[in-house]
């Protein structure tokens, strides 16, 4: 996977000017339309639509492309599977398909790689779902330590056992104590010889991270992971994998390499047994407990709250008479900070991406704490995005000193 990761582009591929739309372009669907279908000349390349159509998942309609929540591997739609997800009482969860999450008031932020689809990243961010480009090759996730409830992979055909189970092992390193891990792989693999190899390699590897079987139906297996580091001390010396050195940075993600290890908890969340974090939303507004580790207090935390929400509502009071109604929907702030900006639009039909400057990113875990998403970003170099995906872009304070 790591030709899909990011990287410099040839020289033909560097465009330093304004990209013009497609032929034919159309201002978006708004939301919440834009959920279950987009103008089709706003996507370049639609094969992957005409592809899946006979799939139910997505299906050419005229000059629309029309989304109806199924596919081969949702046959009653991604709403009802998504329900039997969400009884497990998550907040936040990293799927691919958090359009049917929304009305359960859960985000998702759907992850992917521009790989021979060319485009499943796009299509989503013209539906107006939270989304962005990634794999998991051999970099770690542009995200925190710690950072969500439960990971899904529905059909997953990602190699999880390359160099000694790495992105099992970044997954755990994301994942909150007492986390899920939901696996989903076809129905018509069930019998195969080979993919029940696979799966009782990944059952071995799991079984030593101290991972446990919350819940498996057919096809689907959810895994927890531990609540402590207990576990992992009592472990056999040289039990594989091993436990990453002290002096490693959990929370480092940008341009570093995954590692196969297992990332011990702080000595705080292994002794509280929980991250500590408030049940959604009131952890929105309430100073999470890693505020310490960046040297800000609940004081500076709470006034940072109360100034995004003052301008907000000022920014709003300007843009209505000159905007027209939900032309928002996909929004990026530049310089996240804290988040507060992203808080303060809760009740706006609006999604954040939140980008944190590379030497801003350990304040990237307070965001996520949250309950709000985002990523590390070096603004020296061109955001993993595709054109046209963002109504607005945010920059609170300059970073460009």
């Amino acid at each position: 996977m790591e030709h899909y990761e990011r990287h410099c582009p040839p020289p033909e591929r560097r465009y330093n000017c304004l990209i013009p739309p497609p032929k034919d372009y159309k201002i978006s669907i708004r939301w919440p339309a834009s959920r279950d279908e987009v103008w089709k000349a706003n996507i370049p390349h639609t094969h992957l639509a005409e592809e899946k159509s006979d799939q139910h998942c997505m299906i050419v309609d005229g000059e629309k492309i029309k989304f109806p929540g199924g596919g081969i591997h949702f046959h009653d739609g991604a709403y009802k599977y998504i329900v039997g997800l969400a009884q497990l009482d998550v907040e936040l969860l990293y799927l691919c398909f958090g359009a049917y999450l929304l009305p359960l008031d859960i985000i998702a932020t759907s992850l992917a790689p521009n790989d021979v689809h060319e485009n499943q990243i796009q299509f989503a961010l013209e539906r107006g779902i939270p989304s962005t480009l990634g794999v998991l090759g051999t970099k770690s996730l542009p995200y925190p330590s710690r950072s969500f409830e439960l990971a899904h992979c529905s059909r997953c055909r990602i190699d999880w056992l390359q160099r000694d189970g790495s992105p099992l092992l970044e997954l755990d390193r994301l994942l909150r104590p007492g986390g899920y891990f939901a696996y989903s792989s076809p129905e018509a693999y069930e019998q195969d010889p080979e993919n029940r190899k696979i799966w009782n390699a990944i059952y071995g590897l799991l079984k030593r991270m101290y991972w446990k079987v919350a819940a498996k139906r057919g096809q689907t297996v959810i895994w927890s992971k531990p609540l402590s580091n207990s576990c992992y001390l009592k472990r056999d010396p040289g039990t594989q994998p091993p436990l990453c050195n002290s002096g490693d940075d959990p929370d480092a993600s940008w341009n570093v390499s995954m590692k196969a290890c297992i990332t011990p908890y702080s000595a705080k969340m292994h002794k509280e047994r929980w991250s500590g974090l408030l049940p959604w939303p009131q952890r929105l507004t309430a100073p999470p407990p890693r505020l310490e580790e960046i040297g800000v207090s609940a004081e500076e935390f709470h006034e940072d709250t109360r100034i995004w929400r003052s301008r907000v509502i000022g920014y709003w009071k300007q843009m209505k008479s000159v905007i027209e109604k939900n032309s928002f929907r996909n929004i990026m702030d530049m310089n996240s900070n804290l988040g507060g900006f992203a808080a303060a639009l809760k009740d706006k039909d609006v999604w954040v991406m939140n980008a944190a400057p590379v030497k801003m990113s350990a304040r990237l875990k307070i965001i996520y704490d949250r309950g709000l998403i985002g990523t590390v970003h070096d603004w020296c170099e061109a955001f993993s995005t595709f054109p046209r995906t963002y109504d607005l872009l945010m920059l609170g304070q300059s970073f460009l000193r």
